[in-house]
């Protein structure tokens, strides 16, 4: 619930009172003695979902889109007719559990940080992912994500776009690209000195990490993370609740593959770089984009008339442009998918041609113990082209012929002609007494 306090400019008191007498408010009236132009002090309860309405119907009856109101966040009323005003708007399905306009950008202006903290914490979450990312470490990189101050120029931009405020929009997409910039340096910065400062082992390959390699070959899946981060961000945003979680959320798509994108160029490998640096673009873009639409969605519009088709024109402008931005990194991202299920399918169907040759016929005690697949090629299109089979068999058996046909197997389901080893193992079949 919410406690209201308007200004009431001279004239207008009675319309005031009209209007929240017709609507069922408990409210009371001071006398406003600044000397300025205004005479009274209206304060009254509201359930949170009956703020802007009331607002709105307050300002039609003359007070005027200059009107002086303060909202604070209240705990308990305990009258009768609050409880009936709060069943009201409860039981319209017109309305919903969302904050006001006026509350929405004041929490949005509230989230956008102090520059240099803003910066500072960046740097700071940059390298810590960074860290967990060469540490194969899950657990440093959520903790990176915590420290990550990113949500809040995310929100401003969407708010600032759909509440026509100029300033808060420039001010979110500014600290964005500065926070994305920020963070890739001060990762690229960490992860060369962590290389030369021989702070891991020279022949490391940084692409078999699992927490690096990861994000080194994105697909469509990574822009379900990003339109959840930021869906789920506004509906924190418009509900009047914490959003540190959320925070995580939106974090979770941009910091640690914007500490990979300075992991690969530490390490010399640029395709798997642009990659990343894919990503984080198609993350960011992402999340704005589901940020517009959710509040648009929810009805968030400015509140001058004057100022919505304007507006309107303008979100369809910026969610076009963001758009054509993901359709045209989408390409990218089509093309790792596909590489990805073509070399999975490939893997999977040798694996089965292998085994449905072995154990039937000649090959009867052949036992197939391991495939190993090594990829050659760039990141993040690289495909299997060299299987190492280890097959077991028995003490003096001897399977001449065995690897051409295994070659034969694995190769018909091949793009490229793929290098086949066999390996043998000898094993024995020991009987336990019963």
């Amino acid at each position: 619930m919410r406690l209201v306090q308007i200004s009431i400019p001279a004239g207008k008191q009675q319309a005031v009172s009209e209007v929240l007498e017709s609507e069922g408010i408990d409210y009371m009236l001071t006398d406003e003695t600044s000397g300025r132009e205004f005479t009274a002090i209206a304060y009254f309860p509201l359930p949170t979902s009956a703020v802007q309405p009331i607002l709105d119907q307050l300002r039609e009856a003359g007070l005027g889109d200059d009107s002086h109101a303060v909202i604070i966040d209240a705990e308990t009323d305990t009258s009768r007719r609050f409880e009936e005003l709060e069943k009201r708007y409860a039981e319209d399905d017109s309305t919903s559990e969302q904050i006001a306009r006026e509350e929405i950008t004041t929490k949005a202006r509230e989230m956008v940080p102090e520059l240099r903290t803003y910066l500072a914490m960046t740097i700071i979450s940059a390298v810590v992912a960074t860290a967990g990312l060469l540490l194969d470490s899950p657990a440093v990189v959520v903790g990176s994500m915590v420290i990550a101050p990113l949500i809040g120029p995310a929100m401003s931009a969407s708010v600032g776009t759909v509440l026509s405020d100029r300033e808060l929009f420039r001010e979110g997409v500014k600290l964005q690209f500065v926070g994305g910039a920020t963070a890739i340096g001060a990762a690229t910065l960490f992860a060369l000195a962590v290389r030369y400062g021989y702070l891991v082992p020279p022949w490391t390959d940084v692409t078999a990490i699992s927490q690096v390699s990861g994000r080194l070959t994105p697909d469509f899946l990574s822009l379900v993370v990003a339109l959840g981060a930021g869906a789920a961000g506004v509906l924190s945003l418009a509900s009047g609740v914490s959003v540190a979680l959320v925070g995580v959320m939106i974090a979770a798509a941009l910091v640690p593959p914007a500490a990979a994108v300075g992991v690969a160029v530490a390490w010399g490998e640029p395709m798997a770089a642009v990659s990343s640096l894919v990503l984080v673009l198609v993350n960011l873009l992402s999340i704005n984009l589901s940020g517009l639409a959710v509040l648009w969605y929810l009805g968030y519009q400015p509140k001058s008339w004057f100022q919505l088709n304007e507006t309107r024109s303008t979100l369809i402008k910026r969610a076009g442009v963001l758009l054509l931005a993901i359709a045209v990194l989408s390409v990218f991202l089509g093309g790792v998918t596909y590489t990805t299920v073509q070399n999975a399918t490939f893997q999977n169907q040798a694996e089965q041609d292998v085994k449905s040759l072995l154990g039937t016929g000649e090959y009867e005690n052949a036992v197939l113990f391991d495939m190993a697949f090594e990829q050659r090629g760039t990141l993040p299109f690289d495909q299997s082209d060299r299987v190492v089979v280890t097959v077991g068999r028995p003490p003096g058996a001897e399977y001449s012929g065995l690897a051409d046909r295994v070659s034969e197997r694995v190769n018909r389901n091949a793009d490229g002609a793929v290098s086949v080893q066999v390996r043998f193992v000898e094993y024995e079949t020991v009987e336990g007494e019963s």
